[in-house]
């Protein structure tokens, strides 16, 4: 009996849109992929900055008003992405984020292809739990793409999904990007000197949005406990209109008598060089990460990670090997991860830096994240029954 032949996948990605952050990074880094192995693949969101990357790429990107959480307009989505699919002769819709899901699962269901989710959060259920519905379309795809087992724990606890269709599939980094030997000198002088950073002092990073779950309080009650050490500590975030956090943290530090040892930048565009320079990277979240970007990049750089011990970060950090692991939201066991990280010697440091590396490209590159992520496709499009 001769073989069949296999199907190739032709990919519709389906996203709220296109601005800077993980969901978008991830479109574009599969994207870009699919492209270089000539498999055809689209985009559909509302747009943004990073619909530029896709122009480069030559993948074909679809404006369409994916953002809204309007029934009627989500329906009518859905009617709009079933004549792209169509069109394109398109055989796997992958959506990444709920209320474009709910689109795009309508539209793959009407015109009989195949539906993938990637499920990137724990998203809240809500009082009550009154978003459960809301949140299950996640849930409905053939296969559902978890980003760390934190995830793939979630998604069962929560939602009572089969075992057997979740994938899980890690996040990821560039290491083309966060590459040690090609971030060079002049870029790592260029972050000091324009964000007017003191070169002679051990620097503490820490990198993430101005949000209280960030865990930036915890980290200034974690310096005030170890401010006879030597450290300058830079906080690098928008606090995206939360100006009465950011004058908390302010008010904090000044309390602590440590104003001159703290600097405040609302964005990088350099995070390789950020995190080269510094001696120490934080990742202090109160709440599990869904993954835990921060923690692999600064692996990927060889710095000395300090991240708390719940969600993604206990998958990524390997604890005293790769970096460090604290108890969540406990100031003291921070200050003494922090203090423990500054008073390395530099064979451990440089022993924990390779570990840190070698670790990132045996399990969280980029071409991990796309072979497992194509793999998914070609499951769904070449099974007998799904």
């Amino acid at each position: 009996m001769a073989e069949k032949e296999k199907t190739e996948p032709v990919v519709l990605q389906v996203l709220p849109e296109l601005n800077q952050g993980g969901v978008e990074l991830g479109t574009t880094e599969i994207a870009s992929e699919l492209q270089k192995r000539g498999i055809k693949n689209y985009v559909a969101s509302a747009g943004g900055r990073m619909e530029y990357n896709l122009e480069r790429l030559k993948v074909e990107h679809f404006t369409l008003p994916l953002k809204t959480k309007n029934i009627f307009k989500m329906y009518l989505n859905s009617w709009r992405l079933s004549k792209i699919i169509k069109k394109y002769g398109i055989n796997v819709v992958h959506a990444r984020s709920r209320a474009p899901a709910w689109s795009a699962y309508w539209a793959a269901k009407r015109c009989g292809v195949h539906f993938v989710t990637t499920f990137h959060g724990t998203y809240g259920l809500g009082p009550w739990g009154i978003k459960k519905f809301y949140n299950k379309i996640m849930t409905y795809g053939e296969r559902v793409i978890a980003i760390s087992h934190h995830i793939k724990e979630h998604i069962i606890k929560n939602y009572g999904t089969d075992e057997a269709k979740i994938r899980y599939v890690a996040r990821c980094v560039n290491m083309d990007n966060f590459n040690v030997e090609t971030t060079s000198a002049e870029r790592m002088i260029k972050y000091l000197e324009e964000n007017h950073i003191p070169e002679d002092k051990p620097l503490i990073t820490l990198i993430g949005r101005l949000t209280n779950w960030k865990g930036q309080k915890l980290l200034i009650e974690a310096l005030n406990k170890i401010k006879d050490e030597d450290f300058f500590c830079v906080l690098v975030g928008d606090d995206q209109g939360r100006v009465k956090y950011s004058d908390e943290l302010h008010n904090m530090i000044e309390k602590y008598g440590m104003t001159e040892r703290f600097a405040f930048i609302r964005h990088v565009t350099d995070i390789p060089a950020a995190m080269m320079v510094s001696d120490v990277v934080l990742s202090t979240s109160i709440e599990p990460e869904a993954f835990g970007r921060i923690a692999i990049e600064g692996q990927a750089m060889g710095r000395i990670v300090v991240a708390s011990n719940i969600g993604g970060s206990k998958e990524t950090v390997i604890d005293g090997v790769t970096g460090k692991l604290f108890e969540s939201g406990n100031a003291e066991a921070l200050a003494e991860a922090i203090k423990w990280a500054l008073h390395l010697s530099t064979a451990e440091r440089e022993r924990i830096g390779m570990s840190a590396i070698k670790n990132v490209k045996e399990h969280f590159t980029k071409q991990i994240m796309c072979n497992k992520t194509i793999e998914v496709y070609d499951e769904v499009v070449n099974q007998e029954s799904n």
